[in-house]
């Protein structure tokens, strides 16, 4: 069972963070990949789980080698001074993701219940703070339970969209006139996607190359299948679901299952908190890490309070500016710095220093 937990489950909490920060709401696949046309579309989805896969293979064997439990202590092994640039580039994705899923949440509540979507946010805000309290290891519980259970609802989803709608999406497909380069979108997407920092803190258990590699392929198709079955249903509804801001709430509206409707946006609601919580808990690990270099502790309290204090930064930024806006605008401009100031290094210097350190005997 333990090596079991190695292999999935730095992929099943990359999911559940990659998921509620983006694609839950099908905003970002309409963003990145319908522009590529519906066949080129589902390409560049494949395209993405295969970068994901490299990336991440050569990011936990150097995690392992370098023994880099949180981003600060990775990033200074592999830029050395420069690491400065990747937390400056992380926080301002960190505060963007947090106000997309914060908006997110509220509306959700607000279609769901029918109650003022500040509630939705503020509901989130408490979970994510009270499992930021309870540390890692119920962090790794949660985050892997609920990734397979949202496993289990985005295949519940795909079966009945592809049984009410077959045939429309058969045509959508065969009728499809191409767009824009599908294999940069995928690289694209999959450039500001690797979110390292949230996985770094269950590197602890791998302890083999093997295991390292392994785990970083597997990543890669854990989190891009859930896009994939997404994307293929949602190709039932285009091209006028490319219009909407919430498409996962479109789609589910034409599907008239309130039952299936309930339950994803229930689900949904789970997973914008466990993309709150792994991206807060890596930048509490960071502050901790630093804190015993200093013979200090991050006291347990602070933890919620500077998850707290970065949600309501962020959700402000989502009242301002709006969700769509958010998506298009920020995300753009951040793919190209994290694929310049990580994955080039981790792919080149990142792989020539684990050369060197497995000659050294580590």
């Amino acid at each position: 069972m333990a090596a079991w937990r190695a292999y999935l489950l730095p992929g099943l909490i990359f999911q559940s963070v990659i998921i509620g920060g983006g694609y839950a709401t099908g905003r970002e696949l309409v963003e990145f990949f319908i522009p590529s046309g519906p066949v080129g579309g589902l390409l560049g989805i494949v395209v993405a789980g295969l970068v994901f896969s490299v990336v991440m293979a050569a990011a936990y064997e150097f995690a392992r080698v370098t023994r880099s439990y949180d981003y600060r202590t990775f990033c200074r092994h592999l830029l050395g001074p420069a690491w400065i640039l990747y937390e400056i580039a992380y926080i301002a994705l960190v505060i963007l993701i947090l106000a997309v899923v914060g908006s997110a949440a509220g509306e959700l509540v607000l279609t769901l219940l029918g109650v003022p979507a500040t509630a939705g946010t503020v509901a989130m805000m408490v979970l994510v703070g009270l499992l930021t309290f309870l540390g890692s290891a119920v962090i790794q519980k949660a985050l892997a339970f609920w990734s397979v259970l949202l496993y289990l609802v985005y295949i519940a989803l795909f079966i009945i969209t592809f049984v009410s709608f077959g045939d429309a999406i058969q045509h959508t497909l065969d009728a499809d006139q191409g767009g824009e380069s599908w294999l940069v979108n995928g690289v694209r997407y999959a450039g500001y996607n690797i979110n390292l920092p949230a996985v770094l803190f269950c590197m602890v258990l791998l302890t083999t190359r093997r295991q390292a590699i392994g785990a970083g392929l597997i990543t890669g198709a854990i989190a891009v299948v859930p896009a994939f079955m997404f994307y293929l249903a949602m190709m039932s509804q285009y091209p006028q679901i490319a219009e909407q801001p919430v498409p996962a709430l479109y789609l589910m509206a034409q599907l008239q299952t309130p039952w299936l409707q309930l339950l994803f946006q229930l689900v949904v609601f789970g997973t914008f908190v466990e993309t709150g919580t792994g991206l807060l808990h890596s930048i509490n690990e960071r502050i901790n890490v630093q804190a015993h270099e200093t013979d200090h502790q991050l006291p347990r309290f602070a933890r919620p309070l500077i998850a707290g204090g970065l949600l309501l930064v962020s959700v402000y930024g989502a009242t301002a500016i709006g969700i769509v806006d958010l998506i298009a605008k920020g995300y753009g401009f951040l793919t190209w710095v994290f694929i310049a100031i990580l994955i080039l290094p981790l792919l080149t210097l990142g792989i020539w220093k684990i050369h060197r350190l497995s000659l050294q005997g580590h």
